[in-house]
């Protein structure tokens, strides 16, 4: 299957593409969506354990704290569901790394104190849960492995709860 418009674009952005084994670049074995895949879903499930990690300890709200750990839970189990379809899919995934705009966000956070902390940890879960959910729900349709696509469809109802969550508690203020 070729890779969509949606991981090629991705990639780029990345400069996944780079980075691709050769195999891959060369038609055999996983496609560059997968790879795609796979550095996404791990960079936002880096940032939202790391970010969340912050909010465990900072959060003044104690519904916040509890989204927190529940964050830094469910994104540490994603993270292993996700590596071990990539290996079942036959790649060797890398370690996740943060895009430039998750380590920005994560040093706003990080000068963010009292309330205004709980609000700005929220405001980011928003967009950073809508983006993962994109991401999942896209792969899980046109992704390029097997494994992985069942994996970005169990992903997809978790995702859609944080989010649903995630406006909860920002409107609750």
């Amino acid at each position: 299957m070729k890779p969509t418009f949606f991981a090629l674009s991705a990639a780029l952005a990345l400069g996944a593409v780079a980075t691709v084994p050769a195999d891959a670049q060369r038609g055999r074995g996983p496609g560059r969506a997968a790879w795609t895949y796979v550095a996404k879903a791990g960079a936002g499930d880096l940032y939202e354990i790391q970010s969340s990690q912050l909010a465990a300890q900072r959060a003044r709200r104690p519904q916040v704290r509890q989204f927190a750990e529940m964050l830094v839970t469910d994104h540490n189990r994603s993270t292993q569901m996700v590596t071990d379809a990539a290996r079942r899919d036959g790649l060797t995934p890398r370690p996740p790394m943060l895009e430039p705009a998750q380590r920005t966000m994560l040093r706003q956070l990080e000068r963010a104190r009292g309330m205004e902390f709980d609000r700005l940890y929220l405001n980011q879960q928003i967009p950073a849960h809508q983006q993962a959910l994109s991401l999942h729900r896209s792969y899980a349709r046109n992704g390029d492995g097997r494994a992985l696509r069942r994996t970005a469809a169990g992903i997809v109802p978790v995702v859609q709860g944080h989010l649903a969550r995630a406006r909860a508690l920002s409107r609750m203020r």
